[in-house]
């Protein structure tokens, strides 16, 4: 029996004559935490959005073994955006409601920890509009995981955020792992994800130029492999 929750298989996506993700394959497994690592414009931020059926694309994306834009699929599924996208006029309480009602859930108070952990439990009845940015996107991650999905995906999870955010999101990082979700984060910040890396995939112009596993990573830190890929022409 497979414990994939997530694959993506020989997915192309093109802007006109621009190809932004070429032939790009992997798989992340129940319990496991994948990295997509690369310079702005790697092509990191498209392929997340295709995993979140935001894009149309060539080749095959699935969740928990649904196709991806099917309900089965998103209600697996919980996705944070690189920019939160929080509705003006619902406040914060209402937010959560809302996912809730979208998969008919009953609220089985997970909302109210998550509002606690990320300090937003004294805004329950601040509208969205009424959020800083960074309040925007603690509200974005309470939103993605109130329904409990067993996929993940994080662009830039951590841009935006203050310390107390940070160090929270990278416990509910390694609590996600352990809880067997599947877990992939984009990000250009190597360091913020450098202790709880399973599998790390180095985008270079739309394509995997290296992936690398933390268990064969022979004591190297991700940063260097990083850069001895990207800057030193080392091969996957």
């Amino acid at each position: 029996m497979s414990n994939e929750l997530l694959r993506v298989e020989h997915v192309t996506k093109s802007y006109g004559k621009t190809v932004a993700n070429r032939d790009i394959s992997f798989t992340v497994n129940a319990g496991e935490t994948a990295v997509l690592l690369g310079p702005n414009g790697a092509g990191k931020s498209t392929i997340i959005k295709c995993i979140a059926g935001l894009l149309r694309f060539k080749g095959d994306i699935f969740i928990a073994g649904e196709p991806n834009k099917s309900l089965a699929a998103k209600r697996r599924l919980g996705y944070i955006p690189e920019m939160p996208a929080v509705y003006d006029l619902l406040t914060v309480a209402e937010h959560l409601e809302f996912v809730r009602r979208a998969w008919r859930m009953e609220d089985d108070g997970y909302g109210d920890a998550l509002l606690e952990r990320l300090e937003l439990d004294d805004k329950r009845d601040k509208l969205g509009r009424e959020l800083s940015k960074g309040m925007q996107q603690k509200l974005s991650i309470a939103c993605a995981m109130v329904h409990r999905p067993e996929v993940l995906i994080f662009d830039e999870p951590l841009v935006g955020l203050d310390p107390h955010a940070i160090k929270e999101l990278k416990a509910i990082f390694r609590e996600l792992r352990a809880d067997g979700r599947a877990v992939l984060i984009s990000t250009h910040m190597i360091d913020s994800v450098e202790d709880y890396w399973d599998v790390a995939h180095i985008m270079m112009n739309g394509e995997f130029a290296a992936t690398r596993r933390a268990a064969e990573a022979g004591g190297q830190d991700l940063e260097e492999l990083f850069f001895a890929i990207t800057e030193g022409g080392e091969q996957a």
